[in-house]
């Protein structure tokens, strides 16, 4: 089987400097190997087909017997790491919470813990009859988000 340290030490080595980052790597036992990635700039199948020949290179397919697929992370694709919330910042999500709340809004930050979002929420303010609209910024940790998407507005 092939040794995933060592790949993933191997693909972060490639795409180090560039603006294309590790989104997530799986070798399945049967040494299938999916590698994702994804870039601040725009997407480029020329980067993936490069990554794809460096790692059949650097790793012989007749000594490891593998397959392997290399793709970037599609727009509907939920957010895996970091990278992925600082390329969003300034657009619209979805998060799904823990306790399966759904929130929609703005991300506009994120550090290494958590992330925050702006959402319009209903407020009633105290003596006031009726509620009224109010920005809101929620904050989550990453791991209080069981999925986090880009939002696609058409």
């Amino acid at each position: 089987m092939i040794d995933s340290t060592a790949l993933r030490t191997f693909i972060e080595s490639r795409l180090e400097g560039s603006d294309y980052f590790l989104v997530d790597l799986n070798v399945t036992p049967d040494n299938v190997i999916t590698v994702e990635i994804d870039t601040t700039g725009d997407a480029a199948l020329d980067r993936c087909i490069t990554l794809t020949r460096e790692i059949e290179e650097a790793f012989d397919r007749e000594k490891e017997d593998y397959e392997l697929e290399v793709g970037s992370a599609g727009l509907t694709s939920p957010f895996k790491v970091k990278g992925q919330y600082e390329k969003h910042i300034g657009h619209e999500v979805e998060v799904l919470s823990a306790d399966g709340r759904k929130y929609r809004g703005e991300l506009i930050s994120c550090d290494n813990n958590s992330f925050v979002i702006r959402c319009e929420e209903k407020v009633k303010p105290e003596g006031a009859k009726r509620p009224v609209i109010e920005q809101v910024d929620r904050s989550f940790a990453y791991t209080d988000a069981r999925r986090v998407n880009y939002l696609l507005k058409f």
